[in-house]
C-alpha cells in the first residue's frame, strides 16, 4: 500500500508567505524558502506553493521564487496560481516544479486541462479545486474562493479525472482556516468517486484531523499551513501518532 502523504502548502502573497482564514485577514508567516528549507528537513513528504495573488491581481506567476525554493528542496514541490497556458506550466517545470496546479483557468476553459495532460503528463497536473458548501449542495468556486460558479463538487471531480488530471487537491472553503477539521463526508464521496490521489485541504487543527481524513475521508494526502507554519503541530509527531494509528505513512 502507497504511503499516506503530509503536504505543507506555502500560500504566497508579494513573494512573502501568508496565512489567513478563508483567504482573508492574511497574516505574514515567513520566507517561502526558509520555510521550504526547514519543511524539507523536519520530514514533510511533499510541498505546495500557491500564489493565492496571481488570479486576482492577473501578475505572472512567480517562477524565480520557485526556482529558489526548488533549489533547496529533496522533496516533491507543487507549485500554482494564475496559470492560463501551457507555456505558464514549461516555465514553472523548467524552474524546478515537479507539479503544477490549475484551478481557476480549468473552469474557464476545461480543455486547457487536456492540453496540458497530453503535453506535460497527467503525473505533473494537479487539478485544485475550492469549494463551498451552500444549502447543502457543494458548488466550485474561482479566485481564492471569492467567485461562486454553478458547477457541483461531485460532478466536477469526476470530469477532472477523464480530462487527464493526476491528482486532485480539494479545499472546502467551508473549513479553510477554522481548524475544525476537514470536510470529510465530502472528501469521503470524492475519493471513493475517483480513481486518482486525492489531497485534503482546509480545516486542519490536531492531530486527530488528519488521522480523520485518512480513515474517514479515505484521502491519499493531507495539506495544511497554519498548524505547521506556526508550529502548532510537528510534521515527525504528527507521522508518528498516524503510524500508531495503522496509517501507512513515511516515517523520518
Amino acid at each position: 500500500m502507497l504511503g499516506k502523504r503530509i503536504i505543507p502548502c506555502l500560500d504566497i502573497k508579494d513573494g512573502r508567505t501568508v496565512k489567513g482564514i478563508q483567504f482573508e485577514n492574511l497574516i505574514d508567516a515567513g520566507d517561502p524558502v526558509e520555510l521550504a528549507k526547514a519543511y524539507s528537513r523536519l520530514g514533510a513528504d511533499e510541498l505546495v506553493f500557491l500564489d493565492i495573488s496571481a488570479t486576482n491581481e492577473k501578475r505572472a506567476t512567480l517562477a524565480k521564487i520557485a526556482e529558489r525554493i526548488a533549489q533547496v528542496l529533496n522533496i516533491p514541490f507543487t507549485v500554482g496560481g494564475g496559470i492560463n497556458s501551457i507555456e505558464d506550466v514549461k516555465r514553472l517545470l523548467e524552474a524546478g516544479a515537479d507539479k503544477v496546479s490549475v484551478n481557476s483557468s480549468i473552469v474557464k476553459r476545461p480543455d486547457l486541462l487536456n492540453e496540458l495532460a497530453a503535453e506535460f503528463g497527467s503525473q505533473c497536473i494537479v487539478a485544485a479545486v475550492d469549494a463551498k458548501c451552500i444549502e447543502g449542495t457543494w458548488l466550485v468556486h474561482t479566485h481564492g474562493g471569492k467567485k461562486a460558479t454553478d458547477i457541483q463538487l461531485y460532478d466536477w471531480v469526476i470530469e477532472l479525472e477523464k480530462r487527464g488530471a493526476g491528482e486532485i487537491l480539494f479545499t472546502s472553503m467551508n473549513n479553510d482556516g477554522t481548524k475544525s477539521g476537514f470536510a470529510n463526508d465530502a472528501l469521503n464521496y470524492v475519493s471513493e468517486h475517483c480513481n486518482i490521489p486525492i489531497i485534503a485541504s482546509g480545516g486542519a487543527g490536531t492531530m486527530q484531523h488528519f488521522l480523520d481524513a485518512f480513515k474517514l475521508g479515505k484521502v491519499d494526502a493531507a495539506l495544511a499551513a497554519s498548524v505547521f507554519h506556526f508550529e502548532e503541530i510537528e510534521i515527525k509527531k504528527l507521522k508518528e501518532f498516524l503510524n500508531n494509528h495503522n496509517i501507512p505513512i513515511r516515517l523520518t
